[in-house]
């Protein structure tokens, strides 16, 4: 639902990238179909598939994905700027206001820690106001308090942008800010918790 966040929990392998992946439109069913708004993902031609990804889902993945040669801003902007968005620079600079970089907006990427670099990746998802969030082990490459403060800003996400968000995860800490939790296990959902 818009502003609720669900976790997907298991063990690697266990299929939680591959859902985030259907999820995003990134990947398609080899059986059955993935609806947003009761159209099928695989339905879609390649210009439909890429105004999807750029205008209604965000991503957010572990290892970050900022270009390097992009200052922070430049990344958080670049998705706007694909999409010839008017406006892009501003909307870029209150996003990363709204993760508490403003100051580092001139920053390129080897000039900030792994938790800058996960709010600006978090800035740069939500840049365009996504109906769909996903993020796949977004606390992995960090440390607790920098890992706090990015699950903090995915759950405001939710409430603020009224966003589905999708978290991929191991650990019990992201999962305890999600109204559900739903454990796989070999490709299958095992069970499902509801705060």
């Amino acid at each position: 639902s818009p502003g609720a966040v669900t976790a997907l929990l298991g063990r690697s392998g266990c299929g939680k990238t591959t859902l985030l992946h259907l999820a995003g439109a990134m990947d398609f069913p080899t059986a059955g179909e993935v609806l947003i708004d009761g159209r099928a993902t695989s339905s879609l031609g390649d210009s439909e598939l890429t105004a999807l990804r750029r205008t209604r889902v965000g991503f957010v993945f572990q290892f970050f994905q900022l270009l390097p040669t992009l200052t922070a801003l430049e990344n958080v902007e670049l998705p706007l700027l694909l999409a010839r968005t008017a406006g892009a620079t501003e909307t870029a600079r209150d996003r990363l206001r709204w993760v508490g970089l403003e100051e580092k907006a001139a920053s390129l990427p080897y000039q900030l820690s792994g938790g800058q670099m996960q709010r600006v990746a978090i800035a740069r998802a939500l840049v365009h106001s996504p109906d769909i969030l996903i993020a796949d082990e977004p606390t992995g490459n960090l440390d607790t308090a920098s890992g706090d403060q990015v699950l903090g800003l995915l759950r405001e996400a939710a409430m603020k942008f009224s966003a589905t968000v999708l978290v991929a995860t191991h650990s019990a800490e992201a999962a305890a800010i999600a109204d559900m939790r739903v454990n796989l296990r070999d490709g299958r959902i095992q069970s499902i918790d509801r705060s």
